[in-house]
């Protein structure tokens, strides 16, 4: 099993790439104001396409911020349904995820 402390950092990586993406979609956001109707709309499309990425985005860092109280719990890499280990597979590709691959389906 790689080192928590190496999962731990990987975690905080990904959780500051999100807050960056955030407040960068936000700004995109707040940049648009066209007088144009025709762009308007185009804008107003793709301000929710900029909307969905900020929801998944905030749904992530919740996922991470939970992996990482688990972590400081030390419950990180154990089912919170019911209770196996979580394989290191599953963790290298979901270091998030509180669900072993049985539980998850």
């Amino acid at each position: 099993m790689p080192d928590l402390a190496m999962r731990r950092a990987q975690l905080e990586e990904r959780l500051q790439f999100l807050e960056v993406r955030l407040r960068e979609l936000d700004a995109e956001l707040d940049s648009r104001q066209s007088k144009d109707w025709e762009e308007l709309a185009t804008e107003r499309e793709g301000d929710e396409t900029l909307e969905r990425l900020g929801q998944s985005g905030q749904a992530e860092m919740a996922q991470i911020r939970a992996a990482l109280d688990r972590m400081d719990a030390g419950e990180y890499g154990v089912c919170v349904t019911c209770g196996d280990a979580i394989s290191d597979e599953r963790l290298d590709l979901l270091p998030f995820t509180p669900f072993c691959r049985k539980c998850a389906r």
